[in-house]
């Protein structure tokens, strides 16, 4: 075989070669897409077929098939701690950009569950317009009553205690949403079981730290710390990065055990 030959079976088998990687590369980029919404270190895994709402201070990711977020994810700092509005004054209403329609009051009236927040109207109330934004019912879930009121309120004052010691806290907070869940009202809203929320401390003033909780969806009166799990064992059930902005280096040791003293002294 000439020369000319072998340099024309070597280029078709070079090409070969590039044609098969990219196609490799382009088939991992439509079936695993990930994406991450650049400066924001509350935001988790974000992929293409997410309907991601951005509000004044907390973003969410609504999931239409059970009529509530995904997940709701915010930075809380300790100057946002505040008390300025009065929430007896601002109602639930469905989120007008979600463009399939959210859940209504009517689909909570009657059932005997709460209204319950994800990112807390505590949280935003530093804002009215974040305020009124908490009350969309893109931001609710249904909740047993004393689990609402008790534990999960718990952990909502916790995290602002946190706030304010650490000086900022990044939250990202939700539903467990599963298959064969009960449903409510007419928009057929999915009852969760379980409930999450992950905290990122990650500040020039302290250590970087990750804690999450993970809790049934009834009341409770054992201690917070008892519920609280690894980031790791969190992004196992949920299936999802949670933060996947911090680096590498940070987010391997942080993310693996809670370090129970960093967070309850």
């Amino acid at each position: 075989m000439s020369r000319k030959s072998n340099n024309g079976v070597l280029l078709l088998l070079v090409s070969a070669i590039i044609a098969v990687v990219l196609g490799y590369l382009y088939f991992r980029s439509q079936v695993n897409k990930v994406e991450v919404i650049p400066g924001s270190l509350e935001i988790p895994e974000v992929r293409a077929d997410d309907n991601v709402i951005v509000h004044s201070a907390f973003t969410l990711s609504y999931n239409e098939e059970h009529e509530q977020a995904f997940w709701v994810a915010y930075e809380l700092t300790r100057e946002e701690l505040a008390d300025n509005f009065k929430r007896e004054k601002i109602h639930f209403k469905p989120d007008p950009k979600v463009n399939t329609g959210s859940a209504t009051d009517d689909d909570y009236r009657g059932s005997g569950f709460d209204r319950g927040h994800l990112a807390p109207a505590g949280d935003m109330n530093f804002s009215l317009d974040a305020l009124k934004e908490s009350f969309y019912f893109s931001n609710i879930s249904p909740q047993v009553r004393k689990f609402n009121s008790g534990i999960w309120k718990s952990l909502e004052e916790k995290t602002r205690d946190w706030a304010g010691r650490f000086g900022s806290v990044f939250v990202v907070t939700g539903p467990v949403l599963e298959d064969n869940l009960r449903v409510i009202g007419d928009n057929e809203v999915s009852v969760p079981r379980r409930f999450f929320k992950a905290i990122l401390v990650f500040n020039k003033n302290f250590p970087p730290n990750a804690i999450a909780f993970l809790m049934e969806n009834k009341s409770s009166r054992k201690p917070l710390k008892d519920f609280s799990i690894s980031i790791d064992s969190l992004e196992q059930i949920l299936r999802r990065d949670l933060f996947p902005l911090v680096d590498d280096e940070f987010e391997q040791k942080i993310e693996k055990e809670p370090q129970i003293s960093f967070w309850f002294d």
